[in-house]
């Protein structure tokens, strides 16, 4: 018979603190994820609308509760493999809509390589993801090499947002996100490559 886990406590402050506030607003872990989400489509508003000191504070708060939902998952004893998918599918979702509307922004700003720089972010943000969970099904750990994991692709459109305002720092925020996203893909596709070698596919 499948027990269900049993509930983890939070080793740090913050999540015994959210697990207080989640436990008094009867907040599930994926209702933390689809809030944390929907936080995040918000944010995009203000990007397109340039309210990029309220937009970046949203990205970190936002950002924050999305990253907490699976200590709230393992405190609760409620961590699933659904879960984990929903979580891992709407980070993705997540991204794409932040990149949109960066994109979405800059083009009305009349910055065409921005625009393109925003797209070529956004596609080799998806390589890096998909190369990683692809890798795994055969057995090997790409999450190796490149400087732009997730949460350095985080931390430099969070701080793209908070400096949007200022002049072109945007625009070379975003060229800087795609090339390193780029060279990272490269790399993890690069690294699966020598690891499996001319090995017969699985």
């Amino acid at each position: 018979m499948h027990q269900r886990p049993r509930p983890v406590p939070p080793q740090t402050g913050l999540g015994r603190a959210l697990l207080g506030v989640a436990t008094a607003l009867r907040l599930t872990p994926n209702a933390l994820t689809l809030l944390g989400f929907a936080g995040i489509c918000g944010v995009a508003a203000l990007i397109v609308t340039h309210n990029w000191f309220a937009a970046g504070l949203g990205f970190v708060a936002f950002g924050l509760a999305d990253s907490l939902d699976g200590t709230l998952a393992r405190a609760q004893g409620r961590s699933t493999a659904f879960g984990a998918f929903l979580d891992s599918t709407l980070d993705r979702v997540a991204e794409g809509v932040i990149l949109g509307a960066l994109g979405v922004t800059l083009a009305r700003d009349g910055s065409g390589a921005a625009v393109g720089a925003c797209f070529l972010a956004l596609t080799a943000s998806f390589i890096v993801s998909y190369s990683r969970a692809r890798s795994e099904g055969l057995g090997i750990d790409s999450n190796k090499g490149g400087l732009m994991g997730r949460p350095e692709r985080l931390v430099l459109t969070g701080a793209g947002i908070f400096m949007g305002g200022l002049g072109h720092v945007l625009e070379v925020v975003i060229y800087v996100l795609a090339a390193l996203s780029t060279m990272t893909a490269i790399q993890r596709i690069w690294h699966v490559r020598i690891v499996l070698g001319d090995a017969p596919p699985r």
